[in-house]
């Protein structure tokens, strides 16, 4: 079973993404070691508000969870309220909570118990990934499996012309990392994440899947603000939910094709900002395997599949039972 930190913006995509991997950790097939969040679509205090409350929705009111770094390495915090709504979760607004702040000790924590199956996925900017390098660097060095969302290669950016939002928002961490990588990253950037795309008749079919299990009240109106802010973009009322697909690469779900390449992050304060260069493994060792293809017919019936194991779950099910009993026992 593979064992997994999840670090966040949530964010309306990051919040399926949660769905994903809170069904993974019912049935078993994963374990959600802990959830820290960074500065990003909102503020890191508010993504862990809305992480935490995602959580509970789909029934893991247990999972460690932290707010890391409040800001970029260095350039100021950009948020975006137009996008996923004023606080990240459309036209829903979470219950506000206390919540911890010693997020690098749960990463600790996590690679002490070993790194062989402990996977990092990352779906917003790389600042906290960026500064545990600096704070752990031993403990950085001990990674094993790290799956991000991010870049935009051979592609238009949608920030800047030729630069992808994580990257753009903290270019020096998406360069720190990328450059001292101890494996190659797992690299889900725009060519592919942008192909993952929900839309109203979809999101249907994800409400009817999730049955009785609570998000599936509210994922509407979280949904409806990300729908109308793509429509406002010209690319239609659907959306396309980057941060799902990368999820469920990082568990294997989907097949893939990832080559190995090397690659380089402009910092530069103008237009260049946070553009991602594959400059191919003559210009050094390879630090990302970047997907170029995935199977998003695929994709999109394994979420299904999660979904119904929610539903599941709320509603009684013997096998989910043996699932967390198994799961005790380990």
């Amino acid at each position: 079973m593979k064992r997994v930190i999840v670090d966040c913006d949530p964010g309306v995509d990051d919040t399926l993404a949660l769905i994903y991997l809170a069904a993974a950790h019912h049935e078993g097939a994963a374990e959600l070691e802990a959830v820290t969040t960074t500065a990003g679509n909102v503020d890191a205090v508010q993504c862990a508000i809305n992480a935490a409350w995602v959580l509970a929705q789909c029934g893991l009111r247990t999972v460690p969870l932290a707010a890391g770094m409040p800001g970029p390495l260095s350039v100021p915090l950009t948020t975006t309220p137009e996008t996923h709504g004023p606080t990240g979760l459309g036209y829903v607004t979470a219950p506000a909570r206390n919540v911890e702040t010693d997020w690098d000790l749960l990463w600790c924590d996590a690679i002490d118990r070993g790194t062989d199956d402990l996977h990092l996925i990352v779906t917003g900017p790389l600042t906290n990934l960026a500064a545990f390098r600096t704070m752990h660097p031993d403990h950085f060095a001990r990674l094993r499996h790290i799956t991000v969302m991010g870049g935009a290669l051979e592609y238009p950016g949608n920030t800047t012309e030729t630069a992808e939002w994580n990257f753009w928002v903290d270019p020096h961490a998406a360069r720190d990392v990328l450059a001292h990588t101890p494996v190659p990253v797992t690299l889900c950037s725009l060519g592919v994440t942008e192909q993952m795309v929900i839309n109203p008749d979809v999101l249907r079919e994800i409400v009817s899947a999730l049955g009785p299990t609570p998000i599936a009240a509210h994922l509407g109106e979280i949904m409806r603000f990300y729908f109308e802010f793509h429509e406002s973009e010209g690319e239609g009322y659907l959306a396309q939910v980057h941060d799902l697909l990368t999820a469920q690469v990082a568990l294997g779900a989907v097949l893939i094709d990832a080559p190995l390449t090397h690659l380089l992050i402009l910092t530069d304060p103008d237009e260049q900002r946070g553009t991602s260069i594959a400059q191919g493994l003559a210009a050094g060792p390879p630090n990302a395997r970047v997907v170029t293809s995935a199977d998003i017919r695929a994709a999109h019936a394994d979420f299904l599949r999660a979904c119904g194991v929610h539903a599941r779950f709320f509603g009684g099910s013997a096998e989910l039972d043996a699932a967390r009993n198994a799961r005790a026992e380990d």
